[in-house]
């Protein structure tokens, strides 16, 4: 322990790594937290490092909490805008395309089932089909098939 706190500068800037890197590879950039701990970290160790301020204990903890809390208030909306902006887009899975019988009348109001790999699945359409009538699947959500007539 006493390898940690006589190289108190390298420990932090070590930790900010480790918590920049855990942010990025392992979470994806998606908990901030360990992002602004991070960059606190790295900022706090170069100040002591530079010796502008003692290396304690207590002076790198306040130091760290400090600069996390700056570092929350002016990134957190740059952050969240960033994290937001991706571009949505349709998925296109292995089931689109996929043909099969209807059991049951189907349309926009009334759903009727299938089961497929394992699942049954909600089939809608936006047209009414009538039972045993051959479709195929346009549009899948989650538990839920889009078909129109094959």
């Amino acid at each position: 322990m006493s390898i940690l706190t006589e190289n108190l500068a390298s420990t932090l800037v070590v930790i900010g790594v480790v918590a920049l890197a855990l942010e990025v590879v392992v979470f994806g950039f998606s908990v901030f937290i360990l992002f602004l701990l991070g960059l606190a970290c790295i900022v706090s160790g170069a100040l002591i490092w530079t010796t502008l301020l003692p290396d304690t204990a207590g002076v790198a903890f306040s130091l760290v909490a400090f600069f996390t809390a700056v570092f929350a208030v002016t990134l957190w909306k740059p952050l969240k805008k960033m994290q937001n902006s991706g571009i949505t887009h349709e998925v296109k899975g292995d089931f689109i395309g996929h043909s099969f019988v209807l059991p049951t009348d189907c349309s926009l109001t009334q759903a009727s089932t299938h089961r497929m790999s394992g699942v049954d699945w909600k089939v809608h359409s936006k047209h009414p089909l009538a039972a045993g009538t051959m479709v195929q699947v346009i549009k899948v959500d989650v538990g839920e098939l889009t078909v129109v007539a094959k």
